[in-house]
């Protein structure tokens, strides 16, 4: 079995960041394998390539993890949900045997109480202690133990080896203490057991809260699921019933009524409704839908009944596409991620080797009793060191500000564009469907050379009919509202971004802009001065010629989104510098940049050349965004820094760019800046967390400070701040959960979403 699609596995065994490279080296080891990334936080590996799947499970397996395929993702939601709740219960129970017996040992010592052997009858108490933490050890520790060995066994380390090492050296030392005392000079007779049971048991608390709270972060997916309708109602044979929605098949005939919600994307066929697409696009207005509209699964009908024809189902569909879309981006990593990894993966070994050259430190330069003091430094220095909280520094906050972009209608498609939108300094604009609605129409018309109007448009119309330009959907339309039969067209040619051309009922007609004609050998000076009018009106003149000779000018003017202005104002107020880049005419751009109030404009750019205008842009040492349909511009996106495509709820051009606005306002833009800047900034207050807590804690524990101070780490301190600080990260990345942009406090159109 193999598949050239991306692949999600369920990863069991994994403790820390040093897990996750190993994971990851493991499957791009593995023979077929294009790409492979792993998800700490969500515990899931996602793995691209023409690859055999039981392959990936045993490179995954040898690496001494467990890997097993998602196969549904809301089923394997619910079974993480499930699991999550099932080890919360355990680790809680494990934390409550261990505190139990910890505590009254500590509680013992602090009152005055020998944790020293010097008799024999102390020797038989303390050898029963000594076999009640061994419960402990075995009970409510024995999967850090296991994990280590299977660590071993794959000749590597991690976060169990040094909890492992810690616990077992305290244990075994103190055991060695209660049978052989007397090889031992007797102050160095010191017990340890009630240590062993407080850092196992505080390690499981936090443990335990971590799980909790890591539950918070994949709401945003839970939300999305849950938009799923689970039956919907097909007509078959004049007959309607309620079928599964996995039984739903490309065009059936589907009644959806007032209240449900829409099973699959389709065509409407019968029937007026409002629409509340809101979980799709963040827009809270309501959408009108009549026959011949796109209606999306997961949307929700208000108002009246719609029956459509279904078009996509299940994988196919824009709900699938985006719940697709934001577990990818939540398992890629910014490359600040990437860095914390590589770390993490020589971490574990570099820590072992620091408390061993404490432990001969404390052994040959320390006080006595030397053994005790050496024991406490190597089970601190391993304690405190896990890299838990490195590990879940940046996959927490990515998965929560996907998740929170999610809700703005912004699918972030990519970790390297969280990153790479908070350094932007300039922001390249297309026009037509960016800044202005993309839904242009005929305005004005003026013919000449004796061909009347009905003539230019029937001409102009019938041309169109085979192009797929914006404009062409404006003259095609005026021609049917003014009820004008169209002809065939044969010979039919186009160059892209300069015009369409033709044989229509003999005759040659061409239509395009002055380029076109120019290039046809078309003299238009009759028509010029018009032209360059319309222009300064922000009307794009298409010039018509008919057998080698102008025959007219057809005038399409495209409206500026009614907030467009603001969104532009918005990103200059962040600093950012705003360019047009059109393939208008220049009096015809300017005519709009003046309206919305760009820094500058770039005309008469062909698609082809948008690609290259963007890297000029970026070699004058700009970091460039750019901002298209995703379709015409897909080189210009491709060469930014960030590309933004602007998509639709039903129409969504996600492999065109890093981030997809489900929106067509600009505002989204701003929105996904924000988030981004807000995600980036969580995950450097993680990264510095715990790079401090580490690089702080460690020479601390290894007694750095006590020849001034005296002080000593306690390796239950050490095990209380190792857990705290697994819990304060993931809480901090939660903190995103509550991040609005900051527009969104005055507008109701970001207050509704799939998070």
């Amino acid at each position: 079995m193999s598949s050239e699609n991306p692949i999600r596995f369920a990863i069991t065994g994994a403790k820390c960041a040093g897990c996750v490279k190993k994971i990851e080296s493991a499957m791009l080891a593995t023979e077929g394998v294009t790409a492979a990334s792993m998800n700490f936080a969500e515990r899931t590996a996602e793995v691209e390539g023409a690859v055999s799947l039981s392959a990936i499970t045993q490179a995954i397996e040898q690496a001494g993890f467990g890997a097993s395929l998602i196969e549904d993702e809301e089923k394997a939601q619910q079974e993480r949900e499930t699991l999550d709740q099932a080890h919360y219960k355990k680790l809680m129970r494990n934390m409550a045997f261990s505190l139990s017996v910890g505590v009254i040992l500590m509680a013992y010592g602090l009152l005055g109480g020998s944790m020293q052997v010097e008799s024999t009858s102390e020797q038989l108490i303390w050898f029963a202690v000594g076999l009640l933490t061994l419960g402990i050890l075995y009970q409510s520790g024995g999967h850090f133990f296991t994990g280590a060995w299977r660590s071993f066994k794959a000749h590597s380390a991690n976060m169990d080896t040094l909890i492992a090492l810690g616990t077992g050296s305290a244990w075994v030392y103190s055991m060695y203490v209660v049978l052989f005392p007397s090889t031992l000079p007797t102050e160095a007779r010191h017990i340890y057991f009630e240590a062993t049971a407080m850092i196992i048991g505080l390690i499981n608390l936090g443990m335990a809260l971590e799980v909790r709270a890591r539950g918070k972060t994949s709401q945003a997916i839970k939300r999305l699921l849950g938009l799923r309708a689970k039956t919907a109602r097909i007509i078959r044979d004049g007959n309607e019933q309620d079928i599964p929605i996995a039984s739903v098949q490309i065009g059936d005939k589907i009644r959806v009524r007032p209240g449900e919600k829409i099973p699959v994307d389709g065509l409407v066929l019968e029937g007026k409704s409002l629409v509340d697409e809101s979980m799709l696009t963040g827009e809270p207005v309501p959408v009108s839908k009549e026959s011949g509209d796109e209606v999306a699964a997961g949307t929700l009908n208000d108002s009246g009944t719609l029956v459509f024809e279904a078009t996509r189902i299940g994988h196919q569909t824009a709900l699938a596409q985006i719940i697709s879309q934001v577990k990818k981006a939540q398992n890629t990593k910014p490359a600040i991620g990437r860095l914390a990894d590589t770390i993490s993966a020589i971490f574990v070994p570099s820590v072992m080797i620091i408390a061993i050259i404490a432990a001969l430190a404390w052994y040959n330069i320390g006080p006595e009793p030397k053994v005790a003091y050496m024991l406490v430094a190597i089970m601190s220095v391993l304690i405190i060191a896990c890299p838990c909280a490195l590990g879940l520094a940046t996959p927490m906050a990515v998965m929560v500000g996907v998740g929170k972009a999610a809700q703005f209608g912004v699918l972030i498609r990519k970790g390297e564009a969280l990153q790479s939108a908070g350094k932007l300094d300039m922001i390249v604009l297309d026009k037509t469907g960016t800044i202005t609605q993309g839904k242009p129409r005929v305005v004005n018309l003026m013919t000449y050379g004796g061909v009347n109007d009905h003539q230019a448009l029937m001409l102009a119309a019938s041309l169109e009919r085979a192009s797929e330009h914006p404009l062409a959907a404006a003259i095609i339309s005026e021609a049917e509202q003014q009820r004008i039969t169209l002809a065939d067209c044969v010979d039919f040619q186009a160059e892209s971004g300069q015009g369409i051309g033709g044989n229509i009922e003999g005759q040659n007609v061409f239509l395009g802009n002055q380029r076109w004609m120019t290039t046809n050998h078309i003299d238009i000076t009759p028509l010029e001065d018009t032209a360059k009018n319309w222009s300064t009106q922000a009307i794009t003149p298409l010039f018509l010629a008919v057998d080698g000779q102008a025959a007219g000018l057809i005038g399409v003017s495209d409206p500026v989104k009614e907030d467009s202005r603001e969104a532009i104002q918005r990103l200059k107020a962040k600093g950012l510098r705003v360019v047009m880049l059109t393939g208008d005419k220049e009096a015809t751009a300017q005519a709009i940049a003046q309206q919305v109030d760009v820094d500058k404009v770039i005309a008469d750019v062909l698609p082809i050349e948008k690609g290259d205008v963007i890297n000029h842009l970026k070699q004058q040492g700009h970091t460039v965004a750019m901002v298209g349909d995703g379709i015409n511009d897909a080189a210009a996106l491709a060469s930014a820094d960030v590309g933004f495509a602007i998509g639709s709820g039903t129409d969504v051009a996600i492999e065109s760019a890093d981030i997809t606005l489900m929106r067509g306002s600009l505002h989204s833009v701003a929105d996904a800046i924000e988030v981004s800047n807000a995600t980036v900034r969580n995950i450097k207050q993680n990264l510095f967390g715990a790079f401090i807590y580490n690089g702080l804690g460690i020479p601390l524990a290894a007694g750095l400070l006590y020849p001034l101070t005296g002080l000593l780490l306690n390796p239950m301190v050490a095990g209380a701040a190792m857990s705290l600080s697994s819990f304060t990260v993931v809480s901090n990345a939660n903190r995103l959960r509550l991040f609005s942009p900051s527009r969104a406090a005055s507008s109701h159109s970001h207050k509704t979403g799939v998070a």
